[in-house]
């Protein structure tokens, strides 16, 4: 099944090429302008036929050509193929994102009926239901921890060792 408006073959080529980190770092040198062979193999530590055929699975994928300048064939950058993958690759980032919205809104519920079922009973909503209301703050029983200040209070009485 071929998605609608992209040539398979292309797609499979061009994934193919940026499939390698090799060749990933020679079309990030040619984004900056041509080069020779030479001034592409520079930075990697492999054989000339070995950056040769890299160079190759480029061309074949369409992602870089080679012009002739007297006795110098640098090699360019041809970004249609990687135009097309872009455009692929939209479409099913499109897709995610849609999902992720409605995964974002479906979260969002379940946040806010969870809030609801937590709300303690009579309570007004729009009202802070953990607050307590004026009426009920002075009629509670004292707490059997005791407050900060008894407990610095205490502290003071506690006999220290003497130092020698």
């Amino acid at each position: 099944m071929e998605p609608q408006g992209y040539e398979s073959a292309q797609l499979d080529a061009t994934f193919a090429a940026l499939a390698d980190p090799t060749r990933r770092a020679m079309l990030a040198r040619l984004a900056s302008g041509e080069a020779t062979v030479t001034e592409l193999a520079q930075p990697f530590a492999i054989s000339q036929p070995a950056i040769s055929k890299h160079l190759k699975v480029l061309e074949r994928a369409g992602l870089i050509t080679r012009s002739r300048d007297a006795q110098r064939r640098p090699r360019r950058i041809d970004a249609r193929p990687l135009g097309e993958a872009v455009d692929w690759l939209e479409r099913y980032r499109a897709l995610w994102e849609d999902n992720f919205q409605r995964l974002d809104a479906l979260l969002e519920e379940l946040q806010e009926s969870t809030r609801k079922s937590r709300r303690p009973p009579n309570t007004v909503q729009g009202e802070d239901p953990w607050r307590k209301s004026p009426l009920s703050s002075g009629s509670t029983a004292r707490s059997k921890t005791p407050s900060t200040s008894t407990r610095q209070s205490s502290r003071k009485h506690t006999s220290r060792r003497s130092r020698p």
